[in-house]
């Protein structure tokens, strides 16, 4: 074990106190890989650097991974620092695999965030941050690649504080710029910790003479930073007029896990340097599963909560599954409780047993075998055979249902199919298997042509998806081209539709007679406190009794059948307000089936009377080029619908941010290269809906 100087005193006797489950989050390219793999280097889990650019990385393994040189699996690790376990998760930083971010974000305490040194907040790690918000994680940001030209700690702050709005609290001054960045001065202890070329750790010592002066001021601003937000440091500060080493720590780490401030180190992960002290401020500043609020779930309609305690009755969220041929591995995170080797646990969404074979401590692709798992751990376990990504697991005599990970819609689809006809069957298998390990992959047969269209987040999930189907199960596939998710909405509503469903053939009939009124809706702009799941509101106004409340919900269940299916081209229906504003029932004929019938095909033929609108889905894009390509891409962006809404320069190279249908980018990445001779690149990130052009949209005849 590599020795290191720790800024941390592990106090307290609950074992809970000393595990840290966080994440690393950045956009594509900034780092996380590396930085993930010095972390296993520098706590001796390792005895080798893995490199990304020679595929010897520990979270890498998946072949695909390697041969593109990114993330595409969240992959989790667990390694030990200065007597704290650390159960760190590397996510993917593509945004089509944003899906993988959003379930191991679900379960994690806290989060490092990597920033390019050069490039600050980038598209993807804005995205990923506003994820890490919706969840409440607290995080501490690691400015990256420090020793590049160009890279420049205070740029990338002042991007951190404009584009995501948290307030930075800077515990560092790099020493040396670009290629001579040789260490940092630390502002709380106010030391220099140096790293000679080729050495694993670094030197401490007193801070250089050249620095003191900026040093005393950083720390100064760092202090009222410090003092302004927090009030056990504003009270020493103005007694005192300056802030300890331990005070500034304590406050540093309640701010932090309150999401009030976000320290930030700096370092170069490649060189090794700013590792130790960036796990030291993993186990100072990010909380411990004792330091999160217990676990809430739901049973029989009563919300519970689980106590991060290992004598608690059970209770586990799966957040991955690897559909192995041996096999099926879950990742868990226990919340509360202890699962041991055999148990017998209670699936809370399928309400079924299920058997613990196996507990396992993962290392990637490499696996320790445990005899048991407590609250707090992280861990993957052989034997579940029905279990999914979101399933809640618990003690069949303690049920408790705790609320899955949200599943992002597909916007990309493309039609599959065997070469062979013999291995249709084998396809269906093997997509069966995709859409287990991955909810966001979505498979289905088309009504009209019969094919099997398998659908996903963009282009590269797709191909990464198709890819594994092909080397995993040695199958030969047909792809057609991709095509995008388009929905339906309504650009003028109609007001009193009435609808009367009447049908009688022998026996008891079927009577339902409803009016409703269909108007647009826009989640942001509603204003008067309703809520639609999927971009739907329905309401009721009628009076006196005239529709009971049973037959009024079942309306509402009609009406969401008819979203399923708009009248311009069977897209599913989104953006709309229902209103049933009247009705009348029969004493005899009227029933919960007749009046759910009269909601939909109500609703349908209301739609159809309707202004309707096409909607495609759009995207942001940023392009960074050359600066004497930048003329052909903003043509080429104006050929394809885009939208330009900003430009320009970072890092000698322009930056072009656009607004592009989703439709217009496929084969982007190849016409991109071709243009700027391979120097062009671009990454994208989903916005929403917008209205398709005019000639796809479509008014029907009222």
């Amino acid at each position: 074990m590599r020795t290191h100087v720790s800024t941390h005193t592990h106090t307290g006797t609950d074992p809970l106190a000393g595990v840290r489950n966080l994440g690393i989050l950045a956009h594509v390219d900034a780092g996380k890989t590396t930085v993930t793999e010095r972390i296993l280097y520098t706590t001796g889990t390792t005895h080798k650097r893995g490199e990304v650019h020679d595929g010897t990385t520990v979270t890498d393994f998946d072949p695909q991974e390697r041969d593109r040189g990114i993330t595409i699996f969240a992959a989790a690790v667990s390694c030990s620092w200065d007597g704290h376990r650390i159960n760190l998760i590397d996510t993917p930083g593509h945004v089509d695999f944003a899906d993988e971010v959003e379930r191991s974000l679900r379960v994690l305490d806290g989060a490092v965030a990597v920033f390019d040194a050069v490039a600050g907040v980038e598209p993807q790690s804005e995205s990923v941050w506003r994820q890490a918000d919706r969840h409440g994680v607290p995080r501490i940001a690691f400015v990256n690649k420090m020793d590049r030209a160009g890279a420049d700690l205070d740029t990338a702050v002042a991007s951190i504080r404009e584009r995501l709005h948290p307030v930075p609290l800077v515990v560092q001054l790099p020493i040396g710029t670009e290629d001579g960045f040789t260490g940092v001065v630390d502002l709380v202890r106010m030391r220099a910790l140096v790293w000679a070329d080729g050495a694993d750790a670094a030197e401490e010592g007193p801070v250089p003479d050249a620095l003191r002066e900026e040093a005393a001021h950083r720390r100064r601003l760092l202090e009222e930073a410090v003092a302004e937000r927090h009030p056990a440091a504003l009270e020493e500060f103005c007694d005192r007029e300056t802030l300890t080493a331990a005070t500034l720590a304590a406050a540093l780490r309640d701010l932090t896990r309150t999401g009030d401030g976000v320290v930030v180190l700096c370092g170069s992960a490649y060189r090794n340097r700013g590792v130790e002290p960036l796990l030291d401020a993993v186990v100072t500043y990010l909380p411990s599963p004792l330091d999160v609020p217990p676990v809430r779930g739901t049973h029989d309609g009563t919300e519970q909560e689980r106590p991060a305690d290992p004598a608690a009755p059970m209770a586990a969220l799966a957040f991955k599954v690897n559909a192995t041929p041996t096999g099926r591995l879950t990742y868990l995170r226990v919340y509360s409780g202890t699962i041991e080797k055999g148990d017998t646990v209670w699936d809370a969404g399928t309400r079924r047993t299920e058997r613990i074979g196996r507990i396992l401590r993962v290392r990637a692709d490499r696996h320790d075998p445990l005899e048991r798992a407590v609250a707090g751990d992280i861990v993957a376990v052989v034997g579940l055979k029905s279990s999914r990504a979101g399933s809640t697991l618990c003690a069949p005599g303690a049920p408790l249902l705790l609320e899955p990970p949200g599943v992002a819609e597909p916007v990309v689809h493309v039609a599959v199919e065997a070469r062979r006809s013999t291995d249709t069957d084998r396809l269906a298998a093997a997509l069966t298997r995709l859409t287990e390990e991955d909810p966001s992959l979505a498979v289905r047969a088309d009504p009209e042509t019969g094919q099997t269209v398998l659908s996903g987040m963009g282009e590269l999930h797709l191909e990464v998806a198709m890819e594994r189907v092909r080397r995993e199960h040695g199958l030969e596939v047909s792809v057609g081209r991709p095509g995008v998710a388009y929905r339906e909405t309504v650009g003028e509503g109609v007001t009193g539709f009435v609808y009367r469903h009447v049908k009688q053939d022998g026996g008891a009939g079927q009577f339902a007679h409803v009016v409703l009124d269909v108007e647009p809706w826009e989640r942001d702009t509603a204003g008067d406190g309703s809520e639609g799941a999927g971009g739907f509101v329905f309401r009721s106004t009628v009076v006196g009794g005239r529709v009971p409340q049973d037959y009024v919900r079942a309306v509402e269940a009609g009406c969401r059948d008819a979203l399923a299916a708009g009248p311009l081209g069977g897209h599913p229906v989104t953006g709309l307000r229902v209103t049933l504003t009247d009705g009348q029932t029969h004493v005899k004929d009227s029933s919960d089936t007749a009046f759910r019938t009269a909601g939909r095909f109500g609703l349908r033929d209301a739609l159809r009377a309707s202004e309707m609108v096409l909607l495609e889905p759009v995207v942001e894009v940023t392009v960074t080029v050359p600066e004497d390509a930048v003329g052909g891409v903003l043509g080429d962006l104006a050929a394809r619908r885009g939208r330009v809404t900003g430009s320009g320069t970072r890092g000698g190279a322009a930056v072009v941010t656009a607004t592009v249908p989703l439709a217009e980018l496929f084969g982007y990445a190849t016409r991109l290269r071709s243009r700027t001779q391979g120097r062009g690149t671009f990454t994208a990130r989903p916005t929403g809906y917008a209205p398709a052009p005019v000639a796809t949209t479509v008014t029907t005849t009222r």
